[in-house]
C-alpha cells in the first residue's frame, strides 16, 4: 500500500467513522456522564472491536463469520441488553448531582465504558464484510506483508480512534459549559443519555 492509497483509505474511514451511529452515541453519552476519560475508554473499546474485524477480514474469515451467524446474533442481543442496563443505571443516578466520579468507582466506570464500546462493535458482524470488501481496493490481499498489515492497523486506529475521541472531547466540552446552568441541566443530561442508551440497546435486541 503506497502513501496515496493509505491517505485515501484513511480519508474514507474517517468519513465513515464520523457518520452518526450507535457507536458515536455511546461515546458521546459516556463522555457526557463520566467525563472525557469515559468517552475515550468507550472509543478505545470501539477501536479494539474494529481491529478484531480488521484481523478477521485480513485472514479471510468472512466465510467463518457467515457460518457463525447464530453466535453473532446472541452477541448482539447480549450487547443490547447490556446497553439497556447501563441506560437504566443512568436514569436511576439522574437524581444525583455531578458528572464525575473518583477513585475505584471512576476506574470501574472506565472499564464499563470500554466494555460497552467493545461489545457494541463486535455485535455488528457486517463490519467484517465491509473491511473485506474495502481493503482489496488499496492492498493486494494475496500478497500482504508486515508493512501493509501495519499500515492498515495504524489507519484504523487513527481514523476510528481519532474521530471517536473528537466526539468525546466535544461532548465533554459542551457538558462542562452546561454545568454552569446548574443541577437541572445535569439531571436532564443524565436522563437524556439514559434514554438514548436504552433506545440503542432496545434497537439492537429487536434487530437481532
Amino acid at each position: 500500500m503506497d502513501l496515496f492509497g493509505a491517505a485515501t483509505l484513511l480519508f474514507i474511514m474517517i468519513i465513515l467513522a464520523a457518520v452518526p451511529s450507535a457507536s458515536v452515541a455511546l461515546v458521546v453519552t459516556r463522555s457526557a456522564t463520566q467525563g472525557l476519560a469515559g468517552g475515550i475508554s468507550a472509543a478505545a473499546g470501539i477501536v479494539l472491536g474494529d481491529l478484531v474485524f480488521v484481523a478477521l477480514a485480513i485472514l479471510g474469515m468472512t466465510i467463518l463469520a457467515e457460518s457463525m451467524g447464530a453466535f453473532f446474533m446472541i452477541l448482539k442481543i447480549c450487547a443490547g441488553g447490556y446497553l439497556v442496563w447501563l441506560g437504566i443505571d443512568l436514569l436511576r443516578s439522574g437524581k444525583h448531582v455531578g458528572f464525575h466520579v473518583t477513585g475505584k468507582t471512576q476506574r470501574l466506570s472506565h472499564i464499563t465504558s470500554f466494555i460497552s464500546g467493545l461489545l457494541l462493535t463486535l455485535a455488528d458482524v457486517k463490519a467484517i464484510f465491509f473491511y473485506a470488501s474495502l481493503f482489496p481496493t488499496f492492498v493486494d490481499m494475496a500478497d500482504l506483508g508486515v508493512s501493509e498489515i501495519t499500515g492498515i492497523i495504524l489507519v484504523t486506529i487513527v481514523a476510528v480512534g481519532g474521530v471517536k475521541i473528537g466526539y468525546a472531547a466535544a461532548a465533554g466540552y459542551l457538558v462542562d459549559r452546561m454545568r454552569l446552568t446548574g443541577i437541572k441541566a445535569q439531571k436532564a443530561t443524565r436522563t437524556a443519555a439514559g434514554c438514548l442508551m436504552i433506545g440503542i440497546g432496545g434497537y439492537m435486541i429487536a434487530e437481532g
